[in-house]
């Protein structure tokens, strides 16, 4: 298959969207697929809504379209990029399926009122712009079939596929889990961009009343939102540590020396670093909000709090820091869940059968 796939910036762009991204590329040209990547400039929501409107739209146009004088079998585009697209998407549609990646939407997110009113018009301009999806979680399937439903023009093809965890190829064993369970310090794993959507905030909340001899090791790129990043620094003390990005291997000794993760987020259209975790045998609390549910299953791999709940999430810390045995069967627990997760290798094996199926029906 010939594949083209609009993104963001580099495919290397360290996020779970762009993880995803990047294993289907490597799926699909291990299977001999060529895929050609199309990296649009990243820049603020109202610079990607002008490459639909200002006159060099017509050069991006091209850009989208031919590669030169190339065409596709089907041409696959992050969701994210949708403010770019949501127009554009109309020269182009009827020369190859459009296909998009959906990790979650943006009106999904918290956002003032005018602000959620505004994202939706344009992002559900550009769900019916395309002919077809690829979900990382059931609800963001029905996220997005809420909200395009019978207006879509053509039948909704779609298919559901799972990230992984399995990216580090860490072997961790229960007697491993039970040891490093009565180690102390208590050590607690923040792993996400320094965005408010992650809720680090809400963890420093509730971290505020917890007793007990615990450590917050926070990793994470501190350069998308550098106000909201100021207020975390502020608010550091000697018992939270802020390592900033790290690489595969520097993360995958953070997970291994850890007891429990903690990314509180507002909103996750799934969240693959729980099921990372839980390959360490790491317990993780999340928000109940968005695909987190999928992977955690409440008081037996982890816990679902409420967006912004830091009450329930202090609660939650305490019961673990002074109850080993608790800790213990939580995070055996979530070593099986992860061992029950389809691999990369399955998951976007699934994807391509699902993109043959549309590239040769055509």
């Amino acid at each position: 298959m010939r594949i083209g796939l609009i993104i963001y910036n580099s495919l290397d762009t360290v996020s779970g969207g762009y993880l995803y991204d990047r294993k289907l590329v490597e799926h699909l040209r291990k299977c001999g697929d060529e895929v050609e990547i199309i990296s649009l400039p990243y820049s603020n929501y109202a610079t990607h809504l002008a490459h639909n409107l200002q006159p060099h739209s017509a050069s991006l146009r091209g850009q989208v379209s031919l590669i030169p004088n190339r065409s596709f079998d089907i041409l696959l585009q992050d969701e994210l990029n949708h403010p770019s697209l949501f127009l554009l998407n109309r020269f182009i549609k009827g020369r190859y399926p459009i296909l998009s990646i959906v990790h979650h939407l943006r009106i999904s997110e918290q956002h003032p009122e005018w602000q959620s009113v505004f994202y939706r018009v344009i992002e559900r301009a550009y769900l019916d712009s395309v002919d077809g999806f690829i979900f990382n979680s059931e609800a963001t399937r029905k996220v997005v079939l809420s909200v395009v439903g019978a207006r879509h023009a053509s039948p909704l093809q779609y298919v559901v596929a799972y990230p992984s965890g399995d990216r580090f190829n860490v072997n961790i064993t229960p007697d491993q889990v039970r040891a490093r369970a009565v180690l102390t310090p208590f050590k607690i794993l923040f792993v996400g961009n320094l965005i408010r959507r992650k809720g680090l905030h809400t963890l420093l909340d509730a971290l505020k009343n917890v007793n007990g001899d615990w450590e917050l090791v926070i990793v994470g790129n501190g350069n998308i939102d550098r106000r909201y990043a100021e207020t975390i620094q502020r608010r550091l003390t000697p018992q939270i540590k802020l390592l900033g990005s790290l690489n595969d291997a520097q993360l995958a000794d953070q997970f291994a020396i850890s007891h429990l993760l903690v990314v509180p987020s507002q909103y996750e259209g799934f969240g693959i670093v729980y099921l990372e975790g839980m390959g360490f045998g790491l317990p993780a609390i999340a928000s109940a909000s968005g695909g987190a549910s999928e992977i955690i299953t409440h008081g037996e791999n982890g816990f679902l709090i409420e967006p912004n709940d830091a009450a329930s999430l202090t609660h939650h810390l305490q019961s673990l820091i002074f109850n080993h045995q608790l800790l213990i069967e939580m995070s055996l627990n979530a070593l099986e869940r992860f061992k029950k997760h389809p691999t990369w290798e399955a998951s976007m094996g699934r994807v391509r059968e699902f993109l043959k199926r549309i590239a040769y029906s055509v």
